[in-house]
């Protein structure tokens, strides 16, 4: 049914959830998972019409540190799915909106399933704009299942 299950994840515990019911799911059909976590851009802090800055905070440190939560959470999808005996990959995608990223890397890596959490660490921005999990369920060309 599903060969290819694509796995979201920001790090948070709801997101692990669904990284578990995925890796669990994949196993159970004899599919492979991709792990994906989406970083944003570089956005130097502004306030008003005059920009801060912050010496501490240089695009090249503001990489590092997202690459390296990036890594950290990818790791934890990764270590499940070998203790679960499934196949796994796992990319990490720069982009403005997170759902964009999804939806992209479920196209690019031949998915047939994104896996996901209800909602994740979007904050106030999350109840202004709409969850990720929603714009990627309205969006995707792809099935979703959602985790809670």
């Amino acid at each position: 049914m599903y060969t290819n299950l694509l796995i979201p994840t920001d790090g948070s515990r709801l997101s692990a959830k669904a990284v578990k019911s995925g890796i669990e799911l994949a196993k159970s059909l004899g599919a492979r998972v991709t792990g994906v976590f989406v970083t944003e851009p570089y956005r130097p802090p502004v306030y008003g019409e005059a920009a801060v800055y912050l010496p501490e905070l240089t695009p090249q440190r503001y990489l590092q540190a997202v690459v390296a939560e990036a890594k950290q959470a990818l790791a934890g999808i990764e270590r499940q799915a070998k203790k679960a005996g499934v196949d796994c990959a796992t990319v990490i995608v720069n982009g403005d909106q997170a759902w964009r990223g999804i939806i992209r890397t479920a196209k690019s890596k031949k998915c047939d399933l994104v896996v996901m959490a209800s909602h994740g660490r979007s904050g106030l921005t999350g109840l202004l704009l709409g969850s990720q999990t929603s714009k990627v369920l309205t969006h995707s060309k792809v099935p979703v299942l959602v985790c809670r």
